[in-house]
């Protein structure tokens, strides 16, 4: 099925790249995975647990930060929950912070540091003044378009039963075979405007189809989904907490499809998806489109389908947003502006969206911070 679209996509004009990371995206393949004898390899396993039995790193698991202490304009430490006790970790020279777009400005708003209008809203003193925390937040938007198949066998079928039990054995054997892929095999990045410099629209083919997508589970005949998102979103949201209590999650504005642009990218890309499988390498498997099914013909009926049924792909970013600008939040060092002895690196300092998953962008801002953090360790 991933061979067919692949030749399907060709077929419709667009061109086979198999490394969107050596500086040109245009074009179909297969996914680049961070993998290790048939496994995931994550931060974890190529930086944590290498470093985890130095001296200077302690490790606490199963704690909730509560706030940042500060002493006047400096922090000079976290005070966190471990069951049912609390505890202060006191910092000598700085905190850094890394619980991401969606908690990093949690804390902040917690320990009295954003807006002052929501602050004093909740009853929080205002210990530093910085309006933008948790402003600029953006997120690639997926919509997911289904298709009933025929005459091929997809994961619908393999992850059930018989195929199943050999698969597990297979992969415990030799950790090969499907236990080992993701579900999205195959890319494509396009531009949905020709005249477009680089592409702005992402797909994802799995060979596979969900009767809820929610939680996962496959419909019982062979089906196939296509995944489409914008690259570079405009349309902006917020994060902001919505009490005191730090154990409550945040409320999150996502504000999708907002901008005029995203919701034309998105029309265009799935058009152009019913495009791709309706050519002769991928029609031959078509027995019919379940979503968002043949009648939606129309840019409103598309767009419709793409608010009711599209989601996010958790690539939050921006709400600690780094810049040289008034409204930015983080200094070009990472460094919280306006407030000693913090700094943030994690995905909300990331000023604009990138054009793909976010997971290789955010460790490079923990490389470069850890150069940042040498530097000025040399300078004191």
């Amino acid at each position: 099925m991933s061979d067919a679209f692949l030749k399907a996509a060709h077929e419709d004009g667009h061109e086979y790249n198999d490394d969107y990371n050596a500086g040109r995206q245009d074009g179909f393949g297969y996914y680049q995975v961070n993998q290790n004898h048939g496994s995931r390899w994550s931060v974890v396993d190529g930086y944590l647990k290498p470093a985890r039995q130095r001296h200077n790193l302690s490790i606490e698991t199963n704690a909730h930060v509560l706030r940042l202490d500060l002493a006047g304009r400096r922090c000079v430490g976290v005070t966190y929950r471990k069951g049912n006790r609390e505890f202060s970790a006191k910092a000598n020279i700085e905190v850094i912070m890394a619980a991401g777009a969606i908690q990093t400005p949690q804390i902040l708003e917690l320990s009295g540091i954003g807006n002052p209008k929501l602050l004093q809203s909740l009853g929080i003193s205002v210990t530093h003044s910085l309006p933008n925390v948790g402003e600029n937040y953006i997120d690639h938007f997926a919509t997911r378009m289904n298709w009933r198949v025929k005459d091929t066998v997809t994961l619908n079928e393999m992850a059930r039963g018989w195929r199943l039990m050999l698969a597990v054995a297979e992969y415990y054997a030799r950790k090969t075979g499907i236990l080992t892929l993701g579900t999205g095999l195959v890319h494509g990045f396009v531009k949905t405007d020709p005249a477009m410099a680089t592409p702005d629209a992402q797909y994802f083919f799995v060979h596979a189809s969900y009767a809820n997508a929610a939680e996962r589970i496959l419909d019982r005949f062979p089906g196939m989904t296509i995944g489409v998102t914008q690259l570079r979103p405009e349309s902006m949201g917020s994060i902001h907490i919505r009490s005191t209590d730090p154990l409550a999650g945040p409320s999150i504005r996502p504000n999708f499809l907002d901008s005029e642009v995203d919701q034309t990218c998105l029309i265009r890309s799935m058009q152009m998806a019913r495009r791709i499988v309706s050519q002769p390498a991928m029609k031959q498997y078509l027995h019919s489109e379940m979503s968002p099914g043949i009648n939606v013909q129309k840019d409103e009926d598309w767009l419709s389908f793409a608010r009711e049924n599209g989601q996010t792909i958790y690539h939050p970013i921006g709400t600690c947003r780094m810049g040289e600008d008034d409204k930015a939040v983080v200094d070009l060092r990472l460094k919280l502006k306006g407030l000693a002895g913090l700094r943030v690196v994690d995905a909300s300092v990331v000023p604009q969206m990138v054009s793909g998953n976010t997971q290789a962008v955010v460790m490079m801002v923990a490389e470069k911070a850890a150069d940042l953090v040498l530097e000025d360790a040399r300078e004191r």
